[in-house]
């Protein structure tokens, strides 16, 4: 769920939107005064006795930058916190990406690039034990109060994020630094305690103020308003965040201060929508510009509209069925899911290819492991695939000890097959997708009780803490190394230090993340994350269903150089290089 960053693993309920509504500066060229001749003379004024007529005003270029304008950008998903050190939903990665500079930044390719609007003023320099890394800021880089951004600030974010009582959901990133030491003002020095080959892509980050925020306790930082005030939220980037209201829009406005390359646009409205169909009738409608999750079924009458154009194609995105295995979660006080051949059982009961026929319309595809498909660390059939076979799943159900009780619900020592699942509301694919399987499981007699929860409360209360018995829910494979995934499913990082939400606990694969880390040559790598995809998809802490795409529209209005147009492939890749489009008068 991005969201890249760090680990980017962001959640991934995207859906975007925007609105051209103000107007533009006088550099187009047109205006309603007739051009001037090279003296500064008047041609309308001064024109020839035969009153020939003047000159008509320039037609603006459709492929040259003008600045001003708005562009409203719709999600049907609030904000929880946009302070880097916890952002880990997309609607808080959103507006995190568009307020603030990150250290580095990912190129198309996803490779790790210093941008001229990255922080650092190049790649950092690695020492031959790959153990060092030299940082330098370009000196110009400042916050949007007018204060020099440092290297006081890097030892500050980085040393929070590793700090366990911070909580922070990047940990995983950052615990293997030993040290940090500022050089000078724009210099600072990473010592690692071990060869931790991802680091790089670490450092795809944002930063936060430690001007602003030095003198809070670590344990109070996440209650703290920076993140969640406008007024007290120090930001970096080509935008300054001015207002939110709860649940209904957030405003950005261009950061006077910002040091890099000036934005076109000059604001950005978030606006959030009750739900995706609600987005697209203001899309059609021509209320909003951009999306990046049209629901299927009405994907092709927004293709039908001559204002909008349609991008489609395959994304970073998986979706999950998730289990939890903390017994607390339960009111039994037993987690149903503790048998691996119940929840092969589970895999095998579901038509996932059902699901990317009839529900994704054939843009998606079944996945088995948690790695992205033609990547150099996709297992492959390494992976287990698990074909939909009902007689095979009571086989299986059985094998693990349930039998069938008087309502046909399975039981086992008592207990029902009976479970909560939860999924954010809103989302139409996701509605759809839990119908199906609560259909499937209970064709093999488990009970499936699906609920749809807000998503910024759902996030707070429920996922993060890992306090729920299932979920469907997403992740985006924004950060192109595979060992960003320890995060998720290393029993290193149960909450509140992690996002192993569901509370898993393989041994084998705690310690394969590890050696994935430990060495640079990718030929080894790629043999390790083969076995944790096997591992992985034959223990299943989760039901990996499928690989999807997220049909992202835009109004033609929105204007970008080729270079600059929206990478689908990317985490928050509908915004890649947003401080250089446009949107047209």
């Amino acid at each position: 769920m991005k969201k890249p960053n760090k680990l980017m693993l962001c959640l991934s309920i995207m859906a975007l939107a925007g609105s051209v509504l103000a107007g533009c500066s006088g550099n187009n060229g047109g205006g309603n005064n007739a051009p001037a001749d090279n003296a500064g003379n008047n041609k309308a004024a001064n024109a020839p006795a035969n009153n020939a007529p003047a000159e008509e005003p320039a037609t603006p270029d459709a492929n040259t930058p003008v600045d001003g304008g708005e562009l409203v950008v719709s999600s049907f998903s609030d904000i929880v916190s946009i302070n880097p050190i916890y952002v880990g939903d997309t609607a808080s990665g959103d507006i995190d990406y568009l307020v603030n500079a990150r250290l580095l930044d990912l190129d198309r390719a996803g490779n790790v690039v210093a941008e001229e609007w990255s922080l650092a003023a190049e790649l950092p320099q690695v020492s031959e034990d790959g153990l060092t890394y030299t940082i330098k800021l370009k000196p110009e880089a400042k916050w949007g109060d007018g204060q020099p951004l440092t290297a006081d600030d890097i030892v500050y974010t980085f040393d929070t994020i590793r700090n366990p009582e911070a909580a922070s959901p990047a940990i995983s990133n950052f615990d293997k630094i030993e040290s940090i030491t500022k050089v000078d003002a724009q210099t600072v020095t990473i010592k690692l305690k071990q060869v931790y080959s991802p680091f790089l892509y670490s450092l795809t980050t944002s930063i936060v103020p430690a001007h602003v925020l030095k003198d809070v306790p670590v344990k109070e930082l996440a209650k703290h308003p920076y993140g969640s005030d406008p007024a007290k939220t120090v930001t970096s980037g080509p935008w300054n965040w001015t207002e939110w209201k709860n649940g209904q829009y957030l405003t950005m406005e261009a950061n006077p201060n910002y040091w890099g390359p000036k934005p076109h646009i000059q604001k950005i409205t978030y606006k959030i929508y009750a739900d995706q169909n609600t987005e697209v009738q203001a899309l059609i409608k021509g209320d909003v510009d951009m999306t990046s999750a049209i629901p299927l079924p009405l994907l092709d009458t927004v293709k039908a509209n001559e204002n909008i154009n349609v991008i489609l194609a395959p994304g970073p995105q998986y979706e999950y069925l998730g289990f939890n295995f903390k017994d607390d979660n339960f009111p039994g006080k037993v987690s149903p899911f503790k048998g691996m051949k119940t929840r092969q059982a589970i895999a095998t009961a579901l038509n996932r290819q059902g699901m990317v026929d009839n529900i994704l319309k054939g843009t998606g595809t079944p996945l088995n492991a948690p790695f992205l498909p033609g990547s150099w660390s996709d297992p492959g059939d390494k992976a287990t695939a698990y074909a939909y076979d009902v007689e095979k799943a009571k086989a299986l159900l059985a094998e693990d000890g349930w039998v069938a009780g008087k309502d046909g619900i399975l039981e086992k020592d008592g207990q029902r097959f009976s479970f909560e699942l939860q999924y954010n509301a809103g989302n139409s694919r996701r509605e759809q997708v839990a119908a199906v399987i609560q259909q499937n499981l209970a064709d093999v007699g488990i009970e499936v009780k699906p609920k749809g929860i807000d998503f910024a409360a759902w996030i707070d209360q429920n996922v993060t803490p890992g306090k729920y018995e299932a979920i469907l829910l997403s992740w985006s494979l924004s950060n192109p190394d595979p060992a960003s995934n320890e995060s998720i499913f290393s029993s290193k990082y149960f909450p509140p230090t992690g996002q192993n939400t569901g509370w898993y606990k393989n041994e084998k694969i705690d310690q394969l993340w590890i050696d994935g880390t430990l060495t640079a040559d990718q030929n080894k790598r790629k043999e390790i994350y083969g076995e944790v995809g096997k591992e992985i998809s034959t223990d299943l802490p989760y039901v990996f269903l499928y690989q999807y795409g997220l049909p992202e529209a835009q109004n033609k209005k929105i204007k970008y150089a080729e270079e600059d147009k929206p990478e689908s492939t990317l985490g928050y890749g509908y915004f890649f290089h947003v401080n250089k489009w446009w949107v047209a008068p």
